[in-house]
């Protein structure tokens, strides 16, 4: 197994290069992650704790990746490097869990009926979407971390980093498909949980929901796309617009006020 060669510049040689980006983005989630962390408390909700923990992740990432960029000696530790990658690939854990659980939960506030096909029934199960997403998680982590002294990655390592990455893309149709339903549900039934309330969160709350899932679609298309190709990938003027920016705006719609109930509204 070969090695680089002294004083090689990992994070350069992937495309790690913007200071400014990285410190942009960590300032623009510093408030996000005041945001959610209150409102974790003050409007109690699985979505606000998991989205709490996705900022977290990302003032990390990002900070980290600043370092990267900004500071040649770090950028030749290669262990950052995977640190970063992996935070990035947790915190998107729980970006897609927070969109998919959101959806389920306005169609048991709405009264929806429960499907009958048993395809809708399996992918309407949290537990068997949670375990699944776990999966690709794991494969991610596994991948990254088991890249060589040399930045190199192993034939596994790229089947795994493949496998997960495509798990992810079917995950995130999966949550897209699931939104599409409960769009056609309240438009067709005209059901509105909270009816009479005229907060824009719950009289556009499904259009914001279509709207998130139409950037993480984005996102996982352009991931999905690039896999094969890590330069490609990380080159920042294609990974800032395409996966940085949708993330964020995603979770500034998630702030909307009323798209995310109360935990004690939903359903015992």
């Amino acid at each position: 197994m070969s090695s680089a060669p002294p004083h090689f510049n990992f994070a350069k040689a992937i495309g790690y290069s913007s200071v400014p980006a990285a410190v942009i983005f960590t300032i623009l989630y510093v408030p996000l992650f005041g945001w959610f962390t209150l409102k974790s408390f003050s409007h109690p909700n699985y979505v606000h704790f998991v989205l709490t923990f996705f900022c977290a992740m990302r003032v990390a990432a990002f900070a980290i990746r600043a370092v990267l960029a900004g500071m040649e000696s770090a950028g030749e530790s290669l262990s950052l490097l995977i640190a970063d990658e992996v935070l990035l690939g947790v915190g998107y854990f729980g970006l897609l869990y927070s969109a998919y659980t959101l959806v389920l939960d306005r169609e048991l506030l709405n009264d929806s009926p429960r499907p009958r096909s048993p395809i809708l029934q399996v992918t309407q199960n949290r537990r068997i979407f949670r375990l699944v997403l776990l999966v690709a998680l794991v494969l991610g982590i596994v991948a990254a971390s088991t890249t060589d002294n040399s930045g190199s990655s192993s034939s596994t390592s790229r089947t795994l980093h493949i496998a997960s990455t495509v798990i992810f893309l079917a995950l995130t149709v999966l949550q897209a498909f699931q939104t599409l339903l409960l769009a056609r549900m309240e438009i067709s039934a005209q059901r509105l949980y909270k009816q009479g309330n005229d907060s824009f969160g719950i009289k556009h709350g499904i259009h914001i929901l279509v709207l998130i899932s139409l950037l993480l679609l984005i996102r996982e298309a352009f991931s999905t796309a690039t896999m094969t190709n890590t330069r490609k990938q990380n080159n920042e003027h294609l990974w800032y617009p395409l996966i940085a920016v949708p993330e964020i705006l995603a979770v500034i719609l998630y702030s909307t006020p009323d798209l995310v109930p109360r935990r004690d509204e939903l359903p015992k």
